[in-house]
């Protein structure tokens, strides 16, 4: 299937490159994928690896599998075959058009909305305790929906995104369609890798459990050490490590946490993280399908995930779509990194909506964790050239009484 994306007219003065489909640059280094477009035929996970086998035999050297896999494993999923194209080399010009202007910012829901469906979410898990299938933990998201005077700039985006050296920070093509003349691109900085494979050898570094950086070191400090010591942050982190653990067990002759847990940091955020490594049974294998068996983990869905899933269906007024998936690539012998689909935005036009979640476990207080979803929208809405606490308003700031 060809996808034209939308792009300025090609003239011989001033010829355009074909368009990026996907690109990811991080720790752990620097992809881009370049058209003409070629979009595997679109399918959920249950057809994903016959899918992918068949693209992977005509693969070149040079051909690379990439894009986005949907939060909901029964929708299509938006896959490219491209070719790699080289990193672009520093122009020393910054990109133009932001910060922002004419903006106006929406909470979809608002905070104190949120809270109650947050309250709504725990009165289940109170009410099942002890119950066969009850409700362990769930992920709640929420959106701003942020409008400007003009067309938001991907390549300006995408060049502050990439200022924070701890995340990877991806942009992927979306199909566009009638709905989006404009085209749509999902943008963002994750630092989140569900799984990474080079050969045998596999990894992921699941996170769970977080706390809002802040400016003074004293006080940012301090928050590190009690998210290190909280227990329901602890509970909610097991969670994510022991599914990860279990569905990877098939797949590997070896699997171990080699560090333990530990506090991890973005300019933004503190986490606590645990890195799983392992060697798998099968060098074949393909990074996206390993991406696939793994998605949703706890860390974006809950436990158990069907239960959990059907709730946020429910719970949640605004669809998911491709937030809270899993973005990467893969090269032609499979191998390749799947991160996360968080902290980012779906971009089209002058519209982006951002997308920010957290994770609800017996303990968790829904005013708290509408404020880290606030905190979690800051590195977004700074990139944008807009206030990073924006996401906060009508939440009460950390040490306000």
């Amino acid at each position: 299937m060809n996808v034209r994306l939308s792009e300025a007219p090609k003239t011989s003065a001033s010829p355009v490159p074909d368009p990026v489909l996907f690109g990811f640059h991080g720790p752990s280094g620097h992809v881009l994928a370049r058209g003409p477009a070629r979009r595997l035929a679109p399918g959920n996970a249950a057809t994903l690896g016959a899918r992918v086998a068949a693209a992977l035999d005509k693969a070149g050297a040079d051909d690379l599998i990439g894009g986005a896999l949907p939060f909901d494993r029964q929708a299509e999923d938006c896959l490219w075959h491209c070719r790699r194209a080289p990193a672009p080399q520093p122009s020393g010009v910054a990109p133009q058009g932001l910060p922002l202007a004419g903006w106006r910012l929406a909470a979809e829901p608002a905070a104190t909305d949120y809270a109650r469906a947050v309250a709504r979410a725990l009165a289940i898990m109170y009410e099942e305790s002890g119950r066969a299938n009850a409700l362990e933990k769930i992920v709640l998201a929420r959106t701003l929906l942020v409008e400007a005077a003009a067309p938001i700039p991907v390549e300006a985006l995408m060049s502050r995104l990439q200022a924070d050296r701890t995340v990877t920070a991806f942009r992927v093509a979306l199909p566009a369609g009638l709905a989006h003349p404009l085209g749509r691109m999902l943008c963002g900085a994750t630092p989140e890798l569900l799984v990474e494979k080079t050969g045998r050898l596999v990894s992921s570094h699941p996170l769970a459990g977080s706390a809002r950086r802040l400016a003074d070191p004293v006080a940012d400090r301090a928050g590190a050490e009690a998210l290190a010591g909280s227990a329901k942050d602890h509970r909610e982190h097991a969670l994510v490590v022991e599914a990860i653990l279990d569905t990877l067990s098939p797949w590997c002759r070896e699997l171990s946490c080699p560090e333990g847990t530990r506090v991890t940091s973005t300019r933004s955020m503190w986490h606590l993280g645990t890195r799983i490594e392992g060697r798998l049974r099968d060098e074949d294998t393909p990074s996206v399908v390993l991406a696939s068996a793994l998605h949703p983990t706890p860390a974006v869905c809950g436990v158990p995930t069907p239960r959990a899933a059907g709730l946020i269906r429910e719970l949640e007024p605004v669809a998911r779509d491709f937030y809270a998936g899993a973005v990467g690539w893969c090269d032609g012998k499979g191998d390749g990194a799947w991160y996360v689909a968080i902290r980012c935005a779906e971009i089209s036009g002058r519209q982006a909506r951002l997308y920010a979640g957290a994770g609800i476990v017996p303990g968790s207080d829904p005013m708290a964790e509408a404020a880290e979803t606030g905190a979690k929208f800051g590195a977004f809405l700074a990139a944008l050239g807009l206030p990073a606490d924006a996401g906060l308003e009508g939440l009460r700031k950390d040490g306000e009484d």
